[in-house]
C-alpha cells in the first residue's frame, strides 16, 4: 500500500507533517525493540494498521461539515494512548491542536513520549496517570479501543465538551444501546462511520469510528 499517497491525496500535507509521518516507522520498530507495544506481528505493518488506523479520525471529521476546523484548533484528550495511537499521528496532522497522551502503563508512556520528543512535537504532553485523576474539561477524547464503550465513557464522563472519537470494531449496537440508556444520552448523539469507507483493506473490514457528541 502506498500509504504516503493516499494521505497526500486525503490531506493536504505540509514537508514537516511528513517527515515526520516517514519517520514513524524506524522510530517504533527502534523503540518496539526495547518495550514492546506493538505486536510482533503488526511491526512490520506500522502505517497500515496503526497511523492510518488512527487518521481514519481526520477522514472522518472531513465528513462532518465545520468539524474537520473545529479540531484542528481543539484540545484533545488521548486515553489509552499505549505508545502513542491514534494521537501522535493526529498530532502530526494537527500542528495547531494541543494534546495530552494518557495511560496508566508507565512503559508505554515512555515509548509515546519518546517518539514525541524525537520528532519534535511541540504540542504532545506524555502523561502517565489514571483517567480519574486527570483535570478537564477538554474539547474532544480520542482513543482507539481500549475498552468496551460502556466502560470507557464513564471514565471520561465531564472530562470533554465536545465529543469523544473512539476507534472501535466489531457490533457494537448493544455498547451504543447500553451507554445512551445508562448515561440518558441524547437521541441522535452517537454516529458509527466504516473505517472501510476510505481504507480498503480488509484488515478495516468491520472497524469503526465512533463519535459521541457532547
Amino acid at each position: 500500500m502506498n500509504w504516503l499517497g493516499l494521505l497526500q491525496d486525503s490531506f493536504e500535507l505540509t514537508d514537516w507533517q511528513i517527515s515526520r509521518l516517514q519517520a514513524l516507522d524506524a522510530l517504533y520498530r527502534e523503540w518496539n525493540a526495547q518495550i514492546n507495544v506493538i505486536s510482533r506481528k503488526d511491526i512490520d505493518s506500522v502505517y497500515e494498521h496503526h497511523v492510518l488506523h488512527s487518521l481514519a479520525i481526520a477522514r472522518y471529521l472531513q465528513t462532518v461539515p465545520g468539524l474537520y476546523d473545529e479540531f484542528a484548533g481543539s484540545t484533545v484528550l488521548d486515553l489509552g494512548t499505549g505508545g502513542g495511537f491514534p494521537g501522535i499521528p493526529l498530532a502530526i496532522l494537527f500542528p495547531s491542536a494541543s494534546f495530552v497522551l494518557c495511560d496508566s502503563v508507565g512503559k508505554k508512556t515512555i515509548v509515546a513520549q519518546a517518539v514525541a520528543s524525537a520528532l519534535e512535537l511541540p504540542n504532545v504532553r506524555v502523561v502517565n496517570a489514571r483517567a480519574e485523576s486527570l483535570p478537564g474539561p477538554f474539547d474532544f477524547v480520542v482513543s482507539r479501543a481500549v475498552a468496551s464503550l460502556a466502560d470507557f465513557y464513564p471514565w471520561v464522563r465531564g472530562k470533554f465538551s465536545r465529543g469523544i472519537l473512539y476507534l472501535k470494531g466489531g457490533d457494537v449496537n448493544e455498547e451504543i444501546a447500553s451507554v445512551m440508556g445508562r448515561w440518558k444520552l441524547r437521541p441522535g448523539s452517537v454516529h458509527t462511520w466504516p473505517v472501510s469507507a476510505w481504507l480498503t483493506n480488509p484488515y478495516y473490514d468491520g472497524k469503526l469510528v465512533l463519535h459521541l457528541e457532547k
